[in-house]
């Protein structure tokens, strides 16, 4: 059974909220930080994603919250329009996907590219990493992809020569060391979460060496909630709001989609509903659009680490929302006690895990278009931005998915004194009209040629004439003009 309210497998689920909630606490403060937002904003976005979107339906074991995904989009946004402007801009894409779910729309998502998609994580962690580089070190980043980028080879000169410099990257360091070693540490140890452990052990030693290093700024759950004032809806008349509206709309909604399907393929309960799953979160959006908080998607690293932690209902994912709200009410002063730039570390190696180094080795050995695709995307969000960077990528996909579809072969399956005998196989469209006349232009042009189109998948107008123009200039001069019949055979004769 699945329903919530009869809790058919309590002790499994309330045992997997811990561990979720001890995964998503410091990723929702560090993408909080990250995206240049109260800290608190991104508590609240994990604990809609627990107690609104965890119970409804759609998905039944993914966990929602603020992803490292939409960091820089988020962080972009607030540069450009202000802090005030977010709530509307995410209220306005929880309202989207709300009607993109109504009208059934989800399932059309699974149909981008996965490399465009890989392109933009790619991007996105490219971004990231650059970002929170500046943050370890204790300097301002750049605003743009390429300042950041073309900053950090200056960066070791402004390290080493300030102490407290050195003392925010020893800190940053250690946690990276600590994150990535910890799957090394017995099993027992690791029912701690790593990202977790390493922010507890940062922040006890920057206390108990007295380090010099910025902390989390607390203001209170309460006094982070800033509810959209009507005067900043007049700004969706600007494009340029509109534009990111759309960016957030279409890269959450990419990104919770497909964290369905690949959590679909860790569990065997029941499958994603897609459309369902799409207003779920949009609902989630829309209310995180009235408190003014961050955006919400689903999140691969806190949904599988829900699903081997043994849950089986939606009730973990709920629970581990109420475990959020509880700590951000009765300890909130412990946020103040975390250090920059072991978030810092904890998002530099979130944004190592965006980049899909294996992938794109076995796409450029196999699919070479493909992994241009997503080397492209990926360069475009860092030297423009995310939504014309991923605009960039789905034009890509397009234009390659209409040359493939076009694909054509010419097969010689006779030939003798008395003609030649050749087939076309494919489509027949006028992007492969060159390579089709060149084809026909080398056949021998002393003999009769019988060609055969049976084998064609589709034949457009401008192809079909070609064909006919091609017959009539290979037939000799005062011989009947061949025409294409429904026979699908073009006779034409020396």
């Amino acid at each position: 059974m699945d329903r919530l309210g009869t809790f058919p497998h309590l002790r499994q689920d309330f045992a997997a909220s811990l561990v979720v909630f001890l995964v998503a606490l410091p990723l929702c403060v560090g993408v909080a930080v990250a995206s240049g937002v109260p800290a608190e904003l991104g508590l609240i976005t994990g604990i809609v994603g627990g107690l609104v979107t965890g119970l409804m339906r759609g998905s039944s074991l993914q966990v929602s919250g603020p992803a490292a995904g939409l960091t820089v989009l988020v962080l972009e946004a607030v540069q450009a329009f202000g802090l005030p402007a977010l709530g509307v801009i995410v209220l306005a894409s929880g309202l989207l996907q709300l009607a993109m779910g109504a009208l059934r729309l989800g399932r059309w998502f699974r149909a981008i590219s996965i490399s465009v998609v890989e392109g933009m994580l790619a991007g996105i962690g490219l971004v990231l990493i650059a970002g929170q580089l500046y943050a370890a070190a204790g300097v301002e980043a750049p605003l743009s992809g390429t300042g950041k980028m073309a900053g950090i080879p200056g960066l070791p000169a402004d390290v080493v020569t300030s102490t407290t410099a050195l003392a925010s990257v020893a800190v940053c360091a250690a946690t990276i060391a600590l994150v990535v070693g910890w799957n090394r540490m017995p099993k027992r140890v690791r029912a701690v979460p790593g990202a977790l452990a390493a922010v507890v052990f940062a922040t006890l030693a920057t206390l108990a060496f007295g380090l010099p290093v910025e902390t989390v700024r607390v203001e209170g759950l309460l006094d982070a909630v800033q509810l959209p004032a009507l005067s900043e809806f007049g700004g969706l008349a600007s494009l340029s709001l509109l534009g990111t509206i759309a960016a957030f709309t279409l890269i959450a909604s990419a990104e919770s989609l497909f964290s369905a399907a690949a959590v679909d393929r860790l569990h065997d309960g029941p499958r994603t509903h897609y459309d369902k799953e799409l207003m779920a979160q949009g609902t989630g959006n829309t209310v995180c659009g009235f408190l003014g908080a961050l955006p919400m998607t689903a999140v691969i690293v806190r949904s599988s680490a829900n699903v081997q932690a043994g849950a089986r209902t939606r009730a973990s994912r709920v629970l581990h929302g109420v475990w959020l709200l509880l700590f951000a009410a009765l300890l909130p002063s412990a946020l103040g006690l975390i250090p920059l730039p072991a978030l810092a570390g904890i998002l530099i190696h979130a944004g190592w895990k965006l980049i899909p180094l294996r992938p794109l080795v076995e796409l450029w050995r196999e699919h070479r278009g493909e992994a241009l695709i997503l080397v492209v995307t990926a360069v475009a969000i860092v030297t423009v931005n995310m939504f014309e960077g991923v605009l960039t990528g789905l034009a890509l996909s397009v234009a390659k998915a209409a040359w493939d579809a076009s694909h054509i072969k010419l097969e010689v399956v006779g030939s003798g004194p008395d003609g030649v005998r050749a087939r076309l196989s494919g489509n027949a469209t006028f992007l492969r009209l060159p390579k089709i006349l060149d084809s026909l232009e080398a056949l021998p042009r002393d003999r009769p040629v019988s060609l055969d189109l049976s084998g064609l998948h589709h034949l457009d107008h401008a192809c079909r004439t070609a064909l006919e123009t091609w017959a009539e200039r290979h037939s000799a001069s005062g011989t009947e003009p061949v025409r294409l019949t429904r026979t699908d055979v073009v006779e034409a004769a020396p």
